[in-house]
């Protein structure tokens, strides 16, 4: 699997959320979601997003950074995944990783907009 059809299959995950944010990035291999709510530095609160890198394809989730707690149920091949605090990086895809990482990505959004967010 390359890393092109990897971002393509990941994607999606945060592209269905683009009605409610706004997107900063949509180009082949980088896509990246920030949400309206302005922060005390005068930039708006980022969301998630994707892009190829030079080995894998990294997936941000910035909800997680912020609530840790979203991590909790995290399964231990998804948790290898992870890369800092809110990175998840992918050389090929797993359909039971996706689906995973499309849950979390809703828990995600509706934390945001628990919080008032979004």
């Amino acid at each position: 699997m390359t890393k092109l059809e990897v971002f393509k299959k990941i994607k999606p995950i945060i592209a269905r959320y683009s009605k409610g944010l706004t997107i900063i990035t949509d180009k082949e291999g980088s896509y990246y979601l920030n949400t309206q709510h302005i922060m005390k530095n005068k930039k708006a609160l980022f969301f998630a997003g994707v892009e190829i890198k030079k080995n894998y394809v990294s997936f941000h989730l910035m909800p997680v950074y912020i609530n840790p707690s979203l991590l909790k149920d995290l399964s231990e091949p998804l948790k290898k995944r992870m890369q800092g605090k809110s990175c998840f990086n992918f050389i090929y895809t797993e359909t039971e990783l996706v689906d995973e990482l499309k849950e979390l990505t809703e828990s995600a959004y509706q934390y945001y907009l628990q919080q008032g967010y979004i």
